[in-house]
């Protein structure tokens, strides 16, 4: 829940980060603000080219809003146990509503194609509300032209009625185009159906490369209107243009046939009966726009969400933000290859008007690896195998040294080249912003062990590996016997010189544990057993001598430096590398737990990466307060709580704390500033990985010592 007071005839500008939720499909995700806005949406897919990008250039980077044009208070909330978002305006004359989705078919309905539309469904449900939407598309990231045109809407039944002419608007850039449509209607006896006008809007003062489009309304208790926002295909857009110019002959054909109530009365069926015969003559992904059928996807989108969080085993404490976090994290899914992205957005700042500012629309291996690790632990195997079949496609096309990526792209490609946008503003003056992530062929030696960890765990749940694939799987624990004494650059990705990390070296060993394992479990076929020993073996002894330093008495970041500090060692019992117990361990913990002017990383219960200002990751500028970092934390003192109640206690505590930076709808961030503002993208699919882990280890170690 999110109230905020809005004073008509403020200048808009930047909505902070965090005051945002989020829709999706599977397919791509937007952002919408508390005061109605899309601000983010990439079409059709995650990381397709955006057309509303407002939340990375107020003026021109594009924007769906629907706003009062009275002064007003604001809540948004999703509804329960379901993505889709609903905000809320309110004054003394009057209470508006608006719910967002991008619609889901229904599991037992599989036949019926996806619709790639943006549904925006506006209702007074008190008083009487003024309103104005504005759709101002900005195609290819504000990069590209297009054409605006009004045009009568073929798609609904009335379109061609002379007393009430029902126009959509058509948008038309190079690469890609969309239609804006609406249906109005009364949900209350003795209230008209609202008026639509749609105008044209000129917005290219601000910066727009055309024309956009915008509605007036003055909506009273009862009234609706929902906007239907959709990219349409070449032909479709060659046989709209040709509305554009009157031919009586061709729309006294097109009134003949298109269903109307008079039509329907001469027949003797119900006129209902008749749209729904009329659409089967449609395209399956064209269908004739109702208000039935509007109803209809808001109720199967709802019903889809509502049933896959039923789905969940989990019992423990903080259901409400476990669910959440769960919900958040099948947004990022992109259900055609398995693929899970790290965070729908793209270039939002870690510190305002810093340059740490990266895409991370690709699928990261360490991230996606967590994340099966949290939805396998609260029962959703299909998405664990489906992941899985992604990985394992990836194993058959390994580089020729054997690695792999430590991204792909959600289609599974090698390449995701990244690009400056210099013509766009960034967040709240946070420059530059990019696309593409030029990370993709970094060197980051972790992500064997987050991998073999994830594929470990699938095996105890999911779907047995077939012979084939135990081989290919061999073959990488062959390779990290091979490189597990490399440098590389490491989970936080610095963009300088390659080091022995600590984190790496943890995550090698990892690698190398969970392959013994599998063989050992599955009793499968392991020739090289005795070298994978030796090697795991030899690394542990390696992290103890080199990773430790005696006169800090911790973990160092590398064994290049290690009096620097780095808080993802606190990983070491979360993997069993380390018993939690371990004087070590307790040593390190404690070291990160003191505050930055202390030494340490823990900063109002929040926890840093490590010290920007004493470690070269060859990026500069500031950040926040890591989100994953502190839950790895959390996590570690919670282990620890196992045999000492204090840091059980202390760990309730600073993941309750934690829980007050969710934002209003129960969603993460990447970072958190020393204000309490969120940084970085969002959603960030990391945070929720370590928020369900988190709270499923807590609960799980609190009913322990109850019992």
């Amino acid at each position: 829940m999110q109230n905020k007071n809005v004073k008509l005839g403020e200048e808009r500008c930047y909505t902070a980060i965090s005051d945002h939720g989020l829709i999706g499909n599977l397919r791509t995700a937007a952002l919408v603000s508390v005061d109605g806005s899309v601000e983010s949406y990439c079409v059709p897919d995650f990381d397709s080219p955006s057309i509303f990008a407002r939340i990375l250039d107020k003026d021109k980077g594009g924007h769906f809003s629907v706003t009062p044009a009275v002064n007003f208070s604001t809540r948004q909330s999703y509804l329960p146990s379901s993505n889709i978002l609903q905000t809320k305006f309110l004054n003394e004359n009057g209470v508006v509503q608006v719910a967002d989705f991008l619609p889901r078919q229904t599991s037992n309905d599989p036949g019926r194609p996806l619709l790639h539309w943006l549904i925006r469904r506006v209702e007074v449900i008190r008083g009487v509300f003024p309103l104005r939407v504005e759709v101002a598309p900005a195609f290819n990231y504000a990069r590209d032209k297009h054409d605006t045109h009004i045009i009568p809407d073929r798609s609904v039944p009335s379109c061609l009625d002379d007393t009430s002419p029902h126009n959509k608007v058509l948008f038309v850039s190079e690469n890609l185009s969309l239609d804006f449509r609406y249906i109005s209607e009364s949900v209350t006896d003795c209230v008209p159906v609202p008026e639509v006008d749609i105008q044209l809007l000129d917005l290219t003062k601000k910066g727009h490369l055309g024309l956009s489009a915008s509605v007036d309304l003055n909506l009273v208790e009862g009234q609706v209107v929902t906007f239907v926002l959709r990219y349409l295909s070449p032909s479709q857009v060659k046989r709209d243009l040709e509305f554009r110019t009157p031919n009586p002959e061709r729309d006294e054909v097109l009134q003949k046939v298109m269903p109307s109530p008079k039509i329907a009365e001469e027949l003797g069926i119900d006129y209902k009966s008749l749209v729904s015969g009329a659409s089967k003559f449609r395209a399956a992904d064209d269908p004739l726009l109702t208000a039935e059928l509007l109803s209809q996807l808001f109720t199967t989108t709802n019903q889809y969400w509502v049933n896959w969080i039923r789905r969940s085993t989990y019992t423990g404490s903080w259901k409400e933000a476990v669910n959440r976090s769960a919900l958040a994290l099948k947004l990022l899914i992109y259900e055609p290859t398995g693929a899970v992205v790290a965070s729908p957005t793209f270039s939002l700042p870690e510190f305002i008007g810093g340059e740490r500012n990266w895409d991370y629309r690709a699928s990261w291996i360490r991230d996606s690896s967590f994340t099966l690790y949290a939805l396998i632990r609260l029962g959703y195997t299909y998405e664990a195998n489906a992941y899985m079949d992604f990985i394992f496609e990836r194993l058959k096309h390994k580089n020729p040294d054997g690695s792999l990526q430590i991204m792909y792209t959600i289609h599974g490609e090698k390449i995701f080249p990244e690009e400056e946008l210099l013509h766009l503003d960034g967040h709240k003056g946070s420059k530059p912003v990019r696309i593409g992530n030029g990370a993709i062929d970094h060197i980051q030696l972790d992500i064997y062990g987050e991998l073999m960890d994830c594929i470990y765990l699938s095996q105890k749940f999911g779907r047995p590996l077939s012979y084939d694939t135990w081989v290919a799987v061999r073959e990488l624990v062959d390779y990290v016997v091979k490189i597990c004494n490399e440098p590389d650059l490491s989970i936080w990705e610095v963009r300088n010189k390659h080091r022995h990390f600590t984190y790496s070296k943890i995550m090698l060993w990892v690698a190398l544990d969970r392959g013994l394992r599998l063989a050992d479990k599955r009793s499968l076929p392991c020739p090289r057993r005795n070298e994978w020993i030796t090697a795991r073996d030899e690394l542990y002894e390696q992290i103890m001598h080199k990773a430790w330093n005696k006169d800090l008495k911790i973990f160092g970041q590398s064994y290049e430096e290690t009096d620097v500090l780095d808080s993802s060692v606190m990983i070491m019992p979360l993997v069993f590398f380390m018993n939690p117990s371990d004087p070590r361990f307790l040593s390190t913990l404690r070291a990160v737990l003191k505050s930055p002017e202390r030494g340490g990383l823990t900063s109002n219960n929040l926890v840093y990466r490590y010290d920007v200002n004493k470690a070269d990751d060859g990026v500069g500028g500031e950040e926040g307060t890591f989100c994953l970092c502190t839950l790895w934390t959390i996590e570690a003192l919670t282990r620890a709580g196992e045999y000492d109640k204090s840091m059980l206690a202390k760990a309730v505590t600073m993941f309750e704390d934690f829980l007050q930076y969710l934002n209003h709808v129960g969603l993460c961030t990447e970072e958190i500033s020393t204000s309490g503002e969120g940084l970085g993208n969002a959603v960030q699919g990391f945070t929720h990985v370590t928020l369900i882990s988190t709270a499923y280890n807590l609960s799980r170690i609190m009913f322990k010592h109850k019992s």
